[in-house]
């Protein structure tokens, strides 16, 4: 039998519950539940290896989108780095231990999902236009602090 020993940080992540966390610019925005989800992806994730998390939570999310797509359309994937283009951020998430996720559409209106695995996280913001046809711009960085403050006042933090 092979002793492993590990970190008091590794034990606490090989000990953690899947958790997911989303906030987006429309509050009837559907989001993965850990609820809906197989009894494998809500078992703790010691005897999982950092490639079969990342594995069983893009099928999560890979079904959640399709779920939202009509009939007319299908899912694909896109690479980032290079020439991945610009994604308006509509909403924002993450996946313990290890993934985030960016919701919103292309410039030119196309639906689009970014999910990175945070040793590879890389984001650079920029400023679009404002869809013409709303009066004011969705502000999703105030969603989202304020989504802090009140996760952080239900912990009894603030």
């Amino acid at each position: 039998m092979d002793d492993v020993i590990a970190t008091a940080a590794e034990a606490a992540e090989n000990d953690a519950l899947p958790r997911v966390h989303e906030v987006h610019t429309d509050p009837d925005k559907c989001a993965p539940s850990v609820e809906d989800m197989p009894a494998s992806i809500k078992k703790p994730t010691a005897a999982k290896s950092a490639a079969q998390w990342a594995y069983e939570r893009l099928i999560i999310y890979i079904k959640n989108f399709e779920e939202q797509l009509d009939a007319q359309h299908e899912i694909a994937m896109g690479f980032t780095g290079g020439d991945a283009g610009v994604i308006r951020i509509e909403g924002m998430g993450f996946f313990d231990p290890d993934i985030v996720t960016f919701y919103g559409s292309d410039p030119t209106g196309v639906k689009t999902q970014l999910i990175q695995h945070v040793s590879q996280l890389n984001v650079m913001l920029r400023a679009l236009p404002k869809h013409v046809d709303r009066a004011e711009p969705n502000r999703i960085g105030f969603r989202l602090a304020h989504d802090l403050d009140k996760s952080a006042q239900d912990a009894g933090e603030a």
